[in-house]
């Protein structure tokens, strides 16, 4: 079990995005609980997000480092970019990313930044619109990486070649 454990630390990387302290007034005063928002990827392709809630918080962050790997996804790279624009919606918050050149970098909000970066994303332009709830944000950021499809798969599902796509 410790070996399997080693091994997944350094397959995966884990970045908390948020962490939201809530209080509950009591009779003596106040109590505190957290919940934090973890990203999980392996710079190939493969990213998750979690949110955990806990009163302390570090349990808050390996509830959600947990639930991130359970909920892992695959994004379609096409290098080190993503293969087309596409725009990702999760409740008020909309986001836009667009494909760029080497070079580019990933210009993005922190916590697009972070799961972008999991997914092993270098170059890409990426517009949070509307709301900016972080909650909200790396949902339709996840939404849309869900979505992205290479010319390889598209063909693929529908029977053709590259080049028959491409004209």
């Amino acid at each position: 079990m410790a070996m399997h454990q080693q091994r997944e630390e350094s397959e995966f990387e884990e970045k908390v995005i948020h962490i939201n302290r809530c209080a509950k007034v009591v009779k003596g005063g106040r109590r505190f609980s957290f919940a934090a928002i973890v990203v999980v990827g392996n710079k190939n392709g493969k990213v998750g997000i979690g949110l955990g809630k806990a009163n302390e918080v570090p349990e808050a962050i390996k509830k959600a480092g947990k639930k991130a790997r359970k909920s892992m996804v695959d994004v379609s790279l096409d290098g080190t970019t993503i293969p087309h624009e596409i725009k990702g919606t999760f409740g008020a918050s909309s986001i836009l990313m667009k494909p760029a050149p080497e070079g580019t970098g990933v210009i993005a909000s922190s916590s697009v930044r972070a799961i972008l970066e999991a997914a092993g994303i270098e170059n890409i332009n990426a517009k949070s619109l509307r709301r900016d709830n972080p909650h909200n944000v790396v949902r339709a950021t996840l939404t849309a990486l869900r979505e992205l499809r290479t010319f390889e798969q598209i063909a693929a599902a529908r029977g053709k070649t590259v080049a028959e796509i491409r004209q």
